[in-house]
């Protein structure tokens, strides 16, 4: 079994227990942390306390990680987009709403158990919880991912990745008008120190660029085009954010007064990269989304 060790900061003072805990890493739920309670897990001070225990400044918190369930990913038919596939490589557009692979709380319903429902060959690099899974996109992003059939496409395409030649270009609303046409935000991402779940720009964070271009303006929002240049986790939310312009509908990220539809307004529309195999070079384009384009019309009727 695994530990890990935690002394309360100021900032946790008088917080409940499973709350700070379920902070210190994004897969870790507060269901999930409150069983471990429960069960014995979690010792303050050397002692065993309650879900509603409320933390004192210097708390010393171990927690004892116990050894993961192995999930039985069930194949699910979820009707997927698929807009390419042959025996290497399966392209499909991912709905908003969806998460990319299984975790604790989220076991059924994710794009991992439709495409195991799909076909039966998939990439074992990442495991089993993550079959074929190159990169993810959040679960409230719509957009296009690229999934390996087998090992050789994986490590092909995650090369790709890391020599930054995959082409990945969203398309964004933002809140505030953005005054010159296009930019390029070169800040690197790393976790909140205040907030485990939110990434920040941080000195000491991993190399992370977004290039942006105006696409159209309303009266307080700004409809853009962001190309990747690297793919850190949360990064177009978060570096848009940052320069003041932060997603519309982000309830992470974004202002308290958003639009409320159902999270980011934030499409990977664009999708290309190099056929493992043929080495031929493939472009795909999803289009926006109903409530994209729904969001839009709105804007530009209330001009």
């Amino acid at each position: 079994m695994e530990k890990m060790e935690h002394t309360i900061l100021e900032d946790q003072n008088g917080d409940r227990i499973d709350k700070v805990i379920s902070t210190l890493d994004e897969e870790w739920s507060r269901t999930q942390v409150q069983q471990w309670i429960k069960d014995g897990h979690v010792l303050v001070n050397g002692q065993k306390i309650k879900t509603n225990y409320k933390c004192s400044l210097n708390d010393q918190i171990e927690i004892i990680i116990p050894e993961p369930e192995e999930l039985d990913v069930v194949p699910e038919d979820l009707n997927l987009d698929i807009y390419f596939e042959d025996s290497d490589v399966l392209v499909v557009n991912k709905p908003k709403g969806m998460v990319v692979h299984p975790a604790p709380g989220h076991i059924t319903g994710t794009l991992v158990n439709g495409l195991m429902a799909h076909c039966k060959d998939l990439s074992g690099i990442n495991g089993v919880l993550r079959p074929g899974i190159v990169h993810r996109i959040d679960k409230d992003t719509s957009g296009l991912l690229m999934v390996a059939k087998n090992d050789m496409a994986h490590e092909s395409l995650v090369n790709q990745l890391v020599e930054k030649t995959v082409t990945r270009k969203y398309k964004a609303i933002v809140h505030g008008v953005i005054p010159h046409e296009f930019g390029t935000i070169d800040a690197p991402l790393g976790r909140d120190p205040k907030d485990r779940q939110s990434m920040t720009v941080v000195d000491n964070g991993k190399h992370a660029v977004t290039h942006f271009n105006v696409i159209e303006r309303f009266k307080d929002f700004t409809f853009i085009e962001c190309q990747l240049e690297t793919g850190r986790t949360h990064q177009i939310r978060v570096h848009m954010k940052y320069i003041g312009y932060p997603l519309a509908g982000d309830p992470k990220y974004g202002p308290k007064k958003t639009f409320d539809i159902g999270g980011q307004a934030l499409h990977a529309g664009i999708l290309g990269f190099d056929h493992p195999r043929t080495k031929e070079y493939l472009q795909f384009e999803a289009p926006l989304p109903a409530e994209f384009e729904s969001l839009l019309d709105q804007l530009r009727n209330n001009r």
